[in-house]
């Protein structure tokens, strides 16, 4: 009798030969070729049917977001300056080039014209919303990519809707251009984590190449802060390739196409120098330049290795300073330093008065993450099943990373209990990892992460590796209950999520509200009936941005915050809510050709912030003026010899009414005209 080998359930066997070899090896091809047809026709079934539920997801999600915006505003019923207001802030500073664009007339005669069949607003939030059918489908892909069943891109999909709340907020601040740029860096992801699988033939690598650039142009192209968060993306490939845990060739062109990408942003921007100052630029650069100075960083035993690569770090380390500082001297760069200056005094690096870094440091959009956000996402379990995911990952990540290191990975047994970590994988661990920290620190990035925590999760709970590793640390695996597992429970999980959140979401939809600010419309229709098309109107930040929407006045200052001299005018503008002489006051407005100010009650009185984080507040320290109310003031602050102007011009007192006529004023704003005044 002859021994054969057969595979029964994934495991080896071994028995007695019955028949004849000849009958058998017969028999044996044919289950061969028939088990590979069918298995052929079930992939091409399954990749049918995944792709049509996540087409069928994305546009679901975009119909829900549409609807809530809907229902909470009643837009389809109010009127057009309704409309325009309710982009409230930077947002209806964005909308206004859309609008100016189309109102243009060599514009209208071209490629924009939908008039006839859209109403340009509709056009306009259906193209964001449209979008978000882009963005969960990236992510669904993504989390499909890495389990291999499209059952947790479902998951990624779901989770991404039921924690709506901290996944997204796409609904109430539509023109933000986060929301043009999150869905492009979801493809991004996706196509990194293709391109980052083994054995990809050459004209796959080379188109998901090409689709890597475009995602990565186009989320530079539309986002302002898209340098700092390819920056945190590169660092990942930066701290994976030293670990060989990533081919060094792949993270080489992906480290290109991030400069090609922001290169060409650069020039579409009429050479917008903030992008040549990037922190991003200067350390891919020095990357590059640290390989050809530094030969056979990956060879040698482990402590040979740890001194070449904690030589290699401070190296691209030094050499990106280096590099930024020469840029931004050559170029006289200052776009960006007030962001630095509140990264330093956000992170304990010693106090500041500047004006620009306290507006950010005063908003809770730029506080810590608060901690009510993990008993939401823990709601939905996905907080759980993150965690879940995460610790196992992060221990083979571990292990992978010590092994490369070490060189052991190149004379080890192929043994049964040898611990891997697939590329794909190991990137995406690196990067929920990086963007975690980063959305703990500043709550404003936390949409980068939370969607992200939806694929990693759902990636975790259907995962085959994590199921594996989990189940041999028990000692229970087997093929078998592995399979089971991997399907069951994240079915479970999805019946789990339609039960308790279903009527939920049904009752969000059905609940209907209406807009309603009667003073900014009052003073928007005022504007556009009785000042001078060519009016110049100072203000807040955000208040002109909805001037400039609805009237199309000239500003003086709005809050495109990227441009130093911007930042300095609106500082200056500002001085409207300090304590300084109408003199002042008057000879400021006057120098950026100010013809009316508005002054808001909301912010000469305002009490939303605490004592020291009140804008009149960060004005009095810029000035170094004791601030109003009680506690206590630094020892340097002195009081100052005039009271607050937006408070003092209401009294109608003879220094002001000289300089200063009121034509319009409701309970929330009033409108000053600057007299002609020598």
């Amino acid at each position: 009798m002859t021994t054969v080998r057969q595979r029964r359930g994934g495991r080896v066997t071994e028995g007695a030969e019955d028949q004849p070899s000849e009958e058998k090896n017969v028999k044996s091809d044919g289950n061969v070729l028939s088990d590979h047809t069918g298995g052929k026709l079930w992939n091409i079934l399954s990749i049918t049917l995944g792709g049509i539920v996540a087409i069928g997801v994305g546009l679901l999600t975009s119909f829900y977001v549409a609807t809530l915006h809907e229902n909470d505003l009643w837009f389809s019923n109010i009127k057009e300056v309704e409309r325009e207001i309710s982009f409230r802030t930077e947002c209806g500073l964005y909308y206004s080039y859309y609008k100016q664009m189309i109102q243009a007339a060599s514009i209208q005669q071209g490629i924009v014209n939908c008039k006839q069949y859209l109403e340009p607003v509709y056009f306009y939030i259906y193209t964001l919303f449209g979008l978000q059918a882009v963005y969960v489908f990236a992510l669904y892909v993504t989390s499909w990519l890495l389990s291999g069943t499209w059952l947790s891109g479902l998951l990624a999909a779901c989770w991404y809707i039921t924690n709506r709340i901290d996944t997204t907020r796409v609904e109430f601040t539509i023109p933000l251009r986060e929301n043009w740029a999150l869905p492009f860096f979801a493809v991004q992801i996706a196509a990194i984590t293709y391109l980052l699988r083994t054995h990809l033939q050459p004209a796959q690598e080379r188109l998901t190449l090409l689709a890597v650039f475009i995602a990565t142009f186009l989320f530079s192209l539309t986002w302002q802060f898209n340098q700092f968060m390819m920056l945190i993306q590169a660092l990942a490939l930066f701290i994976l390739d030293c670990f060989d845990m990533l081919p060094t060739a792949k993270v080489t062109r992906l480290y290109i196409i991030q400069i090609s990408g922001l290169l060409l942003v650069c020039v579409l921007q009429f050479f917008n120098s903030m992008i040549l100052g990037s922190l991003l630029i200067s350390f891919n650069a020095s990357v590059l330049i640290a390989r050809t100075i530094q030969k056979n960083l990956k060879k040698g035993n482990l402590f040979n290795r740890l001194g070449k690569l904690i030589l290699h770090v401070l190296l691209v380390s030094s050499l990106t300073l280096l590099v930024n500082k020469f840029i931004k001297k050559s170029l006289n760069l200052e776009s960006d330093e007030h962001i630095f200056k509140f990264l330093k005094a956000k992170f304990g690096f010693g106090s500041t008065r500047d004006f620009d870094a306290n507006l950010y440091l005063c908003e809770e959009a730029f506080g810590l993450l608060p901690l009510n956000t993990f008993s939401r996402l823990s709601d939905t379990l996905l907080f759980y099943v993150y965690v879940f995911s995460l610790f196992p990952l992060t221990v083979a990540a571990l292990i992978v990373a010590f092994r490369n290191l070490s060189g052991s990975n190149q004379v080890q047994e192929k043994a049964e209990y040898t611990i891997t970590l697939k590329p794909d994988a190991a990137y995406n661990l690196i990067h929920t990892v990086l963007f975690g920290c980063l959305a703990l620190s500043t709550m404003r990035m936390k949409y980068l992460w939370t969607s992200h925590m939806c694929v990693f999760a759902s990636f975790g709970l259907c995962s085959t590796e994590v199921w594996r590793l989990i189940l041999k640390c028990v000692h229970l695996y087997t093929s078998q209950r592995t399979q089971m597992i991997k399907y069951s429970i994240p079915i479970i999980t999805l019946l789990y999520i339609s039960y308790k959140f279903w009527p939920g979401i049904m009752d969000e939809l059905s609940e209907l509200r209406e807009f309603y600010d009667p003073d900014t419309v009052e003073l928007m229709n005022w504007i556009k009936s009785n000042t001078p098309n060519t009016a110049v109107f100072a203000g807040s930040m955000q208040l002109l941005a909805g001037v400039k929407l609805c009237t199309g006045r000239t500003l003086t200052n709005h809050p495109h915050y990227e441009d130093k001299h911007l930042r300095e005018r609106t500082k200056q503008i500002y001085q409207i809510y300090a304590k300084r002489s109408p003199e002042d006051v008057y000879r400021i407005l006057q120098s950026f050709g100010t013809d009316y100010v508005i002054l808001e009650d909301s912010i000469c009185y305002e009490r939303r912030h605490s004592r020291g984080c009140r804008l009149r507040d960060l004005l009095d320290t810029a000035n170094g003026h004791i601030m109003d109310g009680l506690g206590e003031s630094e020892p340097d602050l002195k009081p100052s010899l005039y009271p607050r102007f937006c408070e003092e011009i209401k009294k109608n007192l003879p220094s002001y009414t000289l300089r200063f006529i009121r034509v319009f004023q409701n309970k929330t704003f009033h409108v000053y005209k600057l007299a002609k005044y020598k």
